[in-house]
């Protein structure tokens, strides 16, 4: 689109998108980011563009983020070898202490520097701050050990209210702790969702790497817009929802059990997909209610 579009068309856009504008003035959006739109660096600047956008027509933007490919490569460097349990990594305590480095450092730190240079006024939280995020331990679903994955249990939404009552974006890195202090590395879509739920959002938005739920996994045309969170045992049983989508959709689910309005999953490899699905009756992906 660039700069070639006249300012009438570029009017229309903007008269569009007054109601959504509207409807999410001073409305908390948490938006879990990861997946590709957060290795690509295009695809990074429209998502921090987007987020400094929205926060500027009043609407309150979360953002929670994980960062898998960055532990990976960290814990390639450090020689620290990772070791899966039935698909499932087990955490030992080196590889705790790298998640916690690289998520709640490198990765936090990098979006807060980037919201900033988009204009944007960004504080890095990670769920260990106030006790944000109290988790215990969680094991595989044969009872495997999994080392220290947690469950989270608990959510203090109050570090996240104070930066949002200050005009400020929070950025959570999503690591927890027990009530003794020690660190676990948990799930970013089920903290996303629980965070969410917490500050009664208005909206979750879940930016993956696909286009939503498809009936075809293989084919982009067959995505479903719309699902009732009654209708997600049915499609797993189906074999519609499966492998890595379970996790996802059943944070979703999650979210609107909870009391989360909405709840969508989109696909963060289309530019600009944040602003698509709020500021548009388009909407992209697959929402939940």
């Amino acid at each position: 689109m660039g700069n070639n579009i006249s300012n009438e068309v570029r009017a229309k856009v903007l008269n569009d998108a007054l109601p959504y504008i509207q409807k999410y003035h001073d409305k908390i959006v948490v938006v879990k980011y990861g997946g590709n739109a957060m290795t690509n660096e295009t695809l990074k600047q429209a998502v921090m563009s987007d987020i400094v956008l929205l926060t500027l027509v009043g609407v309150k933007v979360v953002l929670v983020h994980g960062g898998g490919p960055e532990i990976n490569d960290m814990l390639k460097k450090l020689n620290i070898e990772s070791k899966f349990i039935n698909g499932l990594r087990y955490t030992d305590e080196a590889t705790v202490d790298v998640v916690k480095m690289v998520l709640a450092g490198k990765v936090n730190k990098e979006l807060v520097s980037l919201l900033g240079q988009n204009g944007g006024s960004a504080v890095g939280l990670c769920g260990l701050d106030e006790k944000m995020l109290i988790a215990e331990r969680t094991y595989g679903a044969n009872g495997e050990d999994l080392g220290f994955v947690g469950n989270i249990t608990k959510v203090n939404a109050k570090p996240i209210k104070d930066a949002i009552a200050n005009n400020v974006i929070p950025v959570i890195a999503t690591v927890a702790s027990d009530e003794n202090g020690q660190t676990y590395n948990v799930n970013a879509d089920t903290a996303a969702a629980r965070i969410a739920a917490e500050l009664g959002a208005e909206n979750l938005i879940l930016l993956t790497d696909i286009a939503g739920l498809l009936k075809d996994k293989d084919d982009p045309s067959t995505l479903i817009p719309e699902l009732n969170v009654s209708e997600v045992p049915f499609m797993k049983k189906r074999g519609i929802i499966s492998g890595g989508m379970i996790p996802k959709i059943d944070c979703c689910v999650e979210a609107v059990r909870r009391g989360v309005k909405k709840t969508v999953i989109i696909d963060g490899r289309v530019p600009h997909s944040i602003l698509i699905e709020i500021l548009s009756n388009e909407g992209i992906g697959t929402m939940f209610r």
